[in-house]
């Protein structure tokens, strides 16, 4: 076997290892083609077959490692078609994945489609599939074989153009090879790709992707060491990531005050590059640092000529060592999809070297989470230039984003960091005897090795090129790792902040007389109340002003005033009950506005000024609060009204069983000592676990009422 691979790993083709395999089995007997599994379904025994051809185990040898590696637990009668089939594949993958130019060879695309196809229907009793036209044409050798198919004849179920297949076979699959997909970000990649197909993944645009990338890791490759480089002064293993600016037709411009200049920028997984453009070269390049900790800010922003805000196309870039933020403007005709791409790509390398320095990672640690970050950038690239699509808020390819959106984000970095922590333990063992080949095959780094094989890093360790058996190297067979369990935890959540979102933009209005106007609204009760206390403190009406006075006179003597906030609470936790089991779930009623009649063009050109923008803003935010706190009180989400109630009662009791003056003191000390370093990591993240919840309320619909004059104008 390690002959095989040596020669595998020496020889360009498919082609040349199967000539090899083919001397090395002189005699052509009834052996070479294995029988059957009973368990299997046709489409899974096919499958089977050609990974055995891979790996020069017949069908039988695989089960039989399958069945002395594995636990018992993995061979239920339910579940063991599935997982043999998971096994066989991920050691086949692992196996064809060492050669550099896999991604773009149709057998590969082949293979692996049909993996996930027989992973939905790996059992006899599942329904079989038909053969159908094949999409890809086999390619033989000389010989008449394939190295993927079990003989001649092409008995393998070919993938038809008809045939799609779901996530979950998605995820199983193509997670085991890092290159397609990552564990983070897989459901995201397969919702990319089937955007326009109802959550199906077809053959075609499963091939177009791949070869996609292979197209991006191709081109990542041939600048390395080029001419291009030399300018830049790249540190070592310093890999460019994204060139943008090249054409004359697609400038980038940066803006340092009021003066802007052409050029070309470059971003590497650890810094970012601008190439000013001179008189027929470009002039010496200005870094901008992204791996050390220097407070950047890099967010979106508007620019313009002479320092206007007026297109919506550039990035601002701010740290400690400039004295004032570049912004690079992106010009496009329509839109700024080039704007967005960028500003994604360079988040994700900052937010990746904070979350090295985060955790402190040295070492393999570190080299693994750079190629993470680097291959995810690559993944990104050829999505968006095979299929032109920019992902929605928690659609993101690129992991360290992703973590940054998805609500419980840091706990999947905990994970991920848990993993890695067994990864060095892993390598500080790898030279003892004691250590299986099976528990090696789970501390391997499966990003840093794949980018070693495409020839986009070097490896340091040289125990990482004598790697024997790796199967199950990035997922396991029929189980989720801490870090899919966490990520799933957190995408449930997600799918209430979006549902969230989603009733934000139904709310907004446009028009600050108008949010005015929904804003007066929703505070009518308050303002009424203000208004009765104010004609009480006016003396208009004798005869009240003295009964409320003595009834607050009265208050105060007897020692009442320690009850009215937690009266208040638990009246506001019991009209919150009370509305929750009334409505039963239904869907809230538009909350009923009047808008003030409309404006002419000059009033509306005097209300586009910043300041009444900015005005605009502030009270559409307000307006959101109060319409989310509307929701809460009326019962429109009635786990979080649940969590409200305990809370309010809690409340209740604090206020009612503990003197004031200790309840001030206690809440100095919060504020004071917020930032201590003994509760900074804690407080931070029980701000971000309220953030995070008050982001999952949805706000109360608004319905606004046109005046009967207002429709007849």
């Amino acid at each position: 076997m390690a002959m095989l691979e040596n020669l595998f790993l020496r020889q360009g083709s498919l082609k040349s290892l199967l000539d090899s395999v083919r001397r090395r089995r002189s005699s052509s007997d009834a052996d070479d083609d294995p029988n059957p599994i009973p368990q299997l379904s046709p489409l899974a025994n096919s499958v089977l077959s050609r990974c055995s051809r891979i790996l020069l185990l017949s069908t039988q040898e695989l089960q039989q490692l399958f069945e002395t590696e594995l636990p018992d637990s993995l061979k239920q009668p339910d579940t063991y078609a599935r997982h043999l089939l998971e096994f066989c594949s991920y050691k086949a993958l692992h196996f064809v994945t060492r050669r550099p130019d896999y991604l773009a060879d149709k057998e590969f695309q082949s293979l692996t489609f049909d993996m996930m196809l027989a992973w939905e229907a790996p059992a006899t009793e599942s329904e079989s599939l038909s053969k159908g036209t094949a999409c890809v044409p086999e390619v033989e050798d000389e010989d008449g074989g394939s190295l993927f198919y079990t003989n001649s004849t092409s008995m393998a179920v070919q993938v038809d153009d008809k045939k799609t297949v779901g996530s979950e076979a998605f995820k199983r699959i193509v997670s085991a090879c890092p290159s397609v997909a990552d564990v983070i970000t897989v459901q995201n990649l397969f919702d990319a790709l089937t955007s326009t197909s109802c959550g199906q993944l077809h053959f075609l645009i499963y091939s177009k992707y791949l070869k996609s990338l292979d197209k991006v890791l191709k081109s990542a490759k041939g600048l390395i060491g080029s001419s291009f480089t030399s300018n830049l002064q790249l540190a070592d293993g310093e890999i460019i990531l994204d060139v943008d600016g090249v054409m004359p037709t697609q400038p980038v411009l940066q803006h340092v005050g009021i003066a802007a200049w052409p050029g070309r920028l470059t971003l590497t997984n650890y810094a970012l590059y601008f190439e000013s453009l001179g008189v027929g070269s470009y002039d010496k390049p200005a870094r901008y640092d992204l791996a050390t900790d220097l407070k950047q800010v890099v967010k979106r922003e508007m620019t313009g000529p002479l320092g206007t805000r007026l297109f919506d196309k550039a990035v601002m870039y701010k740290s400690t060592t400039i004295t004032e933020p570049i912004f690079l403007e992106f010009p496009e005709f329509k839109g700024h999809t080039r704007r967005d791409y960028w500003l994604a790509i360079i988040r994700e390398v900052l937010n990746m070297h904070r979350f090295i320095k985060k955790f402190n990672l040295k070492e393999i640690q570190r080299e693994e989470v750079l190629s993470m970050a680097i291959l995810g950038i690559f993944r990104y690239r050829a999505v968006k230039e095979a299929f032109h699509m920019a992902p929605s808020h928690f659609k993101s390819t690129l992991a360290f984003n992703l973590t940054e959106k998805l609500p419980k984000g840091d706990i999947i970095l905990e994970a991920l960091y848990s993993q890695l922590l067994l990864l060095h333990t892993g390598f500080q063992r790898h030279n003892t005897e004691s250590v299986s080949n099976k528990s090696q095959a789970a501390l391997l780094p499966a990003s840093l090795l794949t980018l070693s094989r495409l020839g986009l890093m070097s490896l340091k360790d040289p125990y990482m090129t004598e790697e024997k058996d790796l199967s199950g190297w990035v997922v396991r067979v029929g189980v989720q790792s801490p870090l899919e369990l966490a990520l799933r935890e957190s995408i449930c959540h997600s799918g209430r902040v979006e549902a969230a979102r989603a009733t934000l933009d139904q709310v907004k209005v446009e028009g600050i007389d108008t949010n005015l106007a929904v804003m007066q609204a929703l505070l009518f009760p308050l303002v009424e109340l203000g208004k009765y206390l104010r004609f009480l403190s006016s003396w208009e009406d004798p005869f009240k002003s003295i009964m409320f006075l003595a009834v607050s006179l009265y208050v105060v003597y007897r020692g009442w005033i320690s009850y009215i906030l937690p009266c208040s609470f638990l009246s506001i936790a019991i009209i919150m009950i009370w509305n929750k089991y009334r409505s039963k779930g239904k869907p809230l009623e538009g909350f009923q506005v009047t808008p003030p009649p409309n404006k002419n063009a000059v009033e509306q050109l005097l209300i586009l000024q910043e300041g009444i923008s900015q005005l605009e803003t502030y009270v559409q935010a307000a307006n959101i609060i109060l319409l989310k706190l509307r929701a809460l009180l009326l019962g429109a989400m009635p786990q979080a009204t649940d969590l409200v109630v305990l809370y309010l009662i809690a409340m209740a009791a604090v206020f009612a069983f503990v003197p004031i003056k200790h309840l001030l003191v206690l809440a100095f000390l919060e504020v004071f000592t917020r930032e201590m370093p003994l509760r900074k990591y804690t407080s931070d993240r029980l701000l971000r676990r309220i953030r995070e919840w008050w982001v999952r309320i949805p706000a109360a619909p608004v319905q606004l009422l046109r005046s009967e004059e207002n429709k007849k104008k």
